[in-house]
C-alpha cells in the first residue's frame, strides 16, 4: 500500500468514524467488481455491517481524496521546478483539505498570463515599488529616473509600480485567508430587483430587497438567488465591512503614504474581495446543491418505497378538458384490459357528460373496479368531482389522486412505444397512472428520476451529480425490495446489482422465447450473463412458486449449501409453522459456527426463511383512499383532515388533502419543539392528520398544521 493510499484510508476512517479495516475492505471489494447493493447485503461480516449509504460515502470520498492528493503532487512538483518549495509551504499544501486551499497556496507560483504588473516588472519598475513600500523621501523625484518608452511619464511610472505591489499583496496567502474568513463570518449576501417585468408570477418577490449573513444562508435561498440572477430578475451582491479590512491590511505598515493606501484599497476592492466572493458563492452553491440533491434523493427513496396496492383491479384516469379523459383498466397483475375515452367535464356538452357517467359506471361494473387512480394534472379537480358523483352508486369502489409527474415522459418514451405500440400517448399515460398505484417502484423506474417531481430546484443543480445520486437511490431500493424475475420489465431488471441494459433485455427475450424461468440457476443460460453478473444479481431476483423455495427469498445461492445443512440439522422439509418455530428457537451464535457462515449472514437467512417472498414495502403506509370530493371553498380554519405527504422541501412539506392544490405545512407548524429540517418529521408517502390553519381562495393556497388548534405553540 502506498503512502497516499494509507493517508486516504486514515482520513476517511477519522472522518466517517469507521475502522481502517472497514475502509480497506470496502475498497478491496469494490476493486474486485462488487456492487454496492451486493456488498451491503452479502458481505456484512467483511465490512462490519455497513449499509449502502456508508459504502457509497467511502467510495466517493476515496475518489475525491485521490483527486486532491494527485493535484497536491502536481502542485508540489511545479513549485519544486521553480526552486521555491520550502518545508513550511510543502507542509501547508500537504495539510490542505480542500482543492480550493491548494489552489490558494499555489497562486503566487502559478504561471500567469501577462498582466499590467508583469509589464511593469519587465520595464524595471520593481525597485520603485520597493521604494514606495519603504516610504522613501522625494518619491516623485526618484520615480523620474524610471521613465521609459513603456512608461513615458511620472504618472504612468508610479501607476506601474503600484500594479506590482497590488499583485504581490493580492497573492499573499495569509491576507487572502483572513479576508475569506472575514467575509464568511461577517459579510452579507444581498439581492435587489433588476427587472420586475421578467417575474410575471412574482416568484422572486421576497428577494427584491434581501440580505442575509453569508454564514446563515440556507441552501434553497442560495439556489433561488442563483436562478433569479440567471433569469435577469435579480442583481446579487455582497455587503462588506471594508473599513475593518482596510485597518487589518494597514497595520502591516508602520508608516504610510498615499501610494500605499492606494495599493491597499486596490488590493482589497479590485483583487482579493472579488476573488473571495467568487469562491464563497461557489462553495455556497455546492453546499446548496448537495443539500437539494440529498433531499431529492430522500424524497425519491420514500416515494419508491410507498406500499403497493396489490391484488386490486384499478382504473387509471388521465384527466383533460377539451380532448377528453383517457381511461385504462389494468388487472391485479398490471395487465392492460381495456382503454376508453370519455368527456366528463366542460366544455363537453351535458349529453356527453351524461354518457361519460354511464361509460364509467359500466367499466366499474364490468371489470369490478376497486380503485380509480386519478392523475393530478389539468382538469384533475373537475374530474375528481365527476368520479365522486359516479361512486355514490358504488360503495365498494374508492378513488385516489396520483401524482402524475413524469407520466407524459414515460408515455412518449421508446419503452412505452414498445409496450403499447398501438395506443396513443394519453392512453399510455392512463396505464402508467394506474400502475403507479399497484406497484409504484416497478412503474417509476421507467421514468427519469428528475421528472418525478419530488425535488427542489432540481434544474439548478449539477445534473451529473443529481443523476448519479438518484440512480444510486433507485438501485438501492430496487435491490432492497427484490425483483420478480418473471414479470419485471427490462428497465426494472437493469437496476438489479450486476445487470445492465443488454443483459436485462436478454433476460426478457429469454422469457419470451422459453416461457417462465423456473430457477435462479436457469438465468445462467441467458446470453452475456456471466459468472460475476450471476453472483452479483442472483440474491436480488425472486421466483414466486419456484421448486426451490430459496429462489423466492433474499438468500444468496452461495449460501444454499449452508441452508441445506441447516434444514438437515433441524429436520425441516417444508417451511410450515413447525419449521418456523424451530428456526426461531435456534442458538444463532452456535449455529453460525457449526455451519461455517457469519452471524450476520445467518440472521438474514433466518429472517428470509421466516417470511419467504416478503416485500419490505408492505411495512409502509398505503395511500389515502377517498369516495367524496373536497373543494377549497368547503374548508374551514381548524378543520381536521387526513392527507398524504407529496413532497418535502427545506421550508416545509406539501400534503395532498383531497383538494386540487396540495397544502403546505410550514416547518414552524410541524412541532411545538424546534425542528431543524422538515425531513426529521415527515417523509414522502407518510399519511398524516393535519389541521387547516390558513386559506387563500384568490391564490388557491391552503396552509396546514400538524399541531391541533387547542395545543399552544
Amino acid at each position: 500500500m502506498t503512502t497516499m493510499e494509507k493517508n486516504i484510508i486514515e482520513y476517511i476512517s477519522n472522518d466517517l468514524q469507521l475502522s481502517q479495516k472497514q475502509i480497506e475492505s470496502v475498497l478491496a471489494l469494490t476493486a474486485e467488481g462488487n456492487t454496492i447493493p451486493f456488498i451491503a447485503r452479502y458481505r456484512k461480516e467483511v465490512t462490519g455491517n455497513l449499509d449502502e449509504v456508508m459504502i457509497k460515502a467511502i467510495i466517493d470520498q476515496e475518489k475525491s481524496l485521490r483527486n486532491l492528493q494527485e493535484r497536491k503532487e502536481t502542485v508540489l512538483a511545479k513549485i519544486q521546478e521553480q526552486g521555491k518549495l520550502t518545508d513550511s509551504l510543502k507542509a501547508s499544501i500537504l495539510a490542505a483539505e480542500k482543492l480550493a486551499d491548494v489552489e490558494e497556496l499555489y497562486l503566487p507560483y502559478k504561471e500567469k498570463r501577462r498582466t499590467k504588473a508583469t509589464i511593469a516588472r519587465e520595464a524595471g519598475l520593481f525597485p520603485l515599488a520597493r521604494l514606495i513600500l519603504q516610504n522613501a523621501n522625494n518619491l516623485e523625484k526618484e520615480a523620474e529616473g524610471f521613465v521609459c518608452d513603456t512608461f513615458p511619464n511620472l504618472e504612468s511610472v508610479l501607476s506601474g509600480a503600484i500594479d506590482i505591489l497590488v499583485e504581490a499583496m493580492s497573492e499573499d496567502v495569509k491576507l487572502r485567508s483572513w479576508v475569506y474568513n472575514e467575509i464568511w463570518t461577517y459579510s452579507s449576501i444581498t439581492s435587489q430587483v433588476k427587472d420586475k417585468t421578467l417575474d410575471d408570477k412574482q416568484v422572486f418577490q421576497i428577494y427584491y430587497d434581501f440580505a442575509d449573513k453569508v454564514s446563515k444562508m440556507q441552501g434553497y435561498r442560495t439556489l433561488a438567488l442563483n436562478r433569479g440572477e440567471k433569469l435577469g430578475i435579480l442583481k446579487v451582491g455582497f455587503e462588506h465591512h471594508f473599513d475593518k479590512m482596510i485597518r487589518f491590511f494597514s497595520v502591516r505598515f508602520k508608516e504610510k503614504n498615499g501610494y500605499i493606501e492606494d495599493v491597499i484599497q486596490q488590493t482589497i476592492k479590485k483583487k482579493i474581495v472579488p476573488a473571495m466572493e467568487r469562491r464563497i458563492r461557489t462553495e455556497l452553491t455546492e453546499a446548496a446543491e448537495d443539500g437539494a440533491i440529498t433531499l431529492f434523493s430522500e424524497n425519491l427513496r420514500h416515494l419508491l418505497l410507498v406500499s403497493p396496492l396489490k391484488g386490486k383491479m384499478v382504473l387509471g384516469f388521465d384527466p383533460a378538458f377539451r380532448t377528453g379523459a383517457k381511461l385504462a383498466v389494468v388487472d391485479q397483475t398490471g395487465k392492460l384490459m381495456t382503454t376508453q375515452v370519455i368527456y366528463p367535464v366542460a366544455p363537453a356538452s351535458q349529453a356527453k357528460i351524461a354518457q361519460a357517467k354511464k361509460d364509467l359506471a359500466a367499466l366499474i361494473s364490468d371489470y369490478k373496479i376497486e380503485i380509480i387512480a386519478i392523475g393530478n394534472g389539468t382538469a384533475s379537480r373537475e374530474s375528481e368531482a365527476f368520479v365522486a358523483d359516479v361512486l355514490k352508486d358504488f360503495p365498494n369502489c374508492s378513488y385516489v389522486i396520483v401524482n402524475e409527474s413524469g407520466a407524459s415522459v414515460y408515455s412518449a418514451s421508446e419503452l412505452a412505444r414498445h409496450e403499447f405500440p398501438d395506443l396513443s400517448l394519453e392512453k399510455r399515460s392512463a396505464i402508467s397512472i394506474a400502475r403507479r398505484l399497484q406497484d409504484p417502484l416497478a412503474e417509476l423506474v421507467k421514468i427519469d428520476p428528475k421528472s418525478i417531481g419530488v425535488g427542489q430546484y432540481q434544474h439548478d443543480v449539477s445534473q451529473k451529480k443529481l443523476s448519479d445520486n438518484l440512480d444510486f437511490v433507485v438501485d438501492t431500493v430496487v435491490n432492497q425490495v427484490g425483483v420478480n424475475l418473471n414479470t419485471a420489465s427490462s428497465v426494472l431488471l437493469s437496476h438489479v446489482s450486476g445487470l445492465n441494459k443488454t443483459i436485462s433485455e436478454n433476460i426478457v427475450k429469454y422469457r419470451e422465447e422459453n416461457g417462465r424461468i423456473k430457477s435462479r440457476a436457469e438465468i445462467k443460460k441467458v446470453p452475456r450473463l456471466g459468472a460475476k453478473a450471476f453472483e452479483q444479481a442472483a440474491g436480488f431476483l425472486r421466483i414466486p412458486n419456484a421448486e426451490n423455495i430459496l429462489d423466492n427469498t433474499g438468500v444468496h445461492p452461495e449460501s444454499y449449501p449452508a441452508v441445506k445443512e441447516l434444514f438437515k440439522r433441524l429436520a425441516i422439509s417444508d417451511l410450515d409453522d413447525q419449521a418456523r418455530a424451530k428456526l426461531k428457537s435456534i442458538d444463532m451464535k452456535t449455529m453460525s459456527q457449526d455451519l461455517g457462515i457469519g452471524l450476520e449472514t445467518l440472521t438474514d437467512i433466518i429472517n428470509d426463511l421466516l417470511k419467504p417472498g416478503r416485500d419490505l414495502r408492505d411495512d409502509f403506509q398505503t395511500p389515502v383512499l377517498r369516495q367524496d370530493v373536497l373543494d377549497l371553498k368547503d374548508l374551514i380554519i381548524g378543520q381536521k383532515l387526513e392527507g398524504t405527504v407529496r413532497n418535502v422541501v427545506d421550508f416545509g412539506a406539501f400534503v395532498d388533502i383531497g383538494v386540487h392544490e396540495d397544502g403546505l405545512i410550514h416547518i414552524s407548524e410541524m412541532s411545538q419543539t424546534f425542528v431543524n429540517h422538515p425531513s426529521q418529521v415527515l417523509s414522502v408517502g407518510d399519511v398524516v392528520t393535519v389541521w387547516v390553519s390558513k386559506i387563500d381562495l384568490d391564490r388557491h393556497k391552503v396552509n396546514l398544521s400538524l399541531i391541533a388548534p387547542n395545543e399552544s405553540h
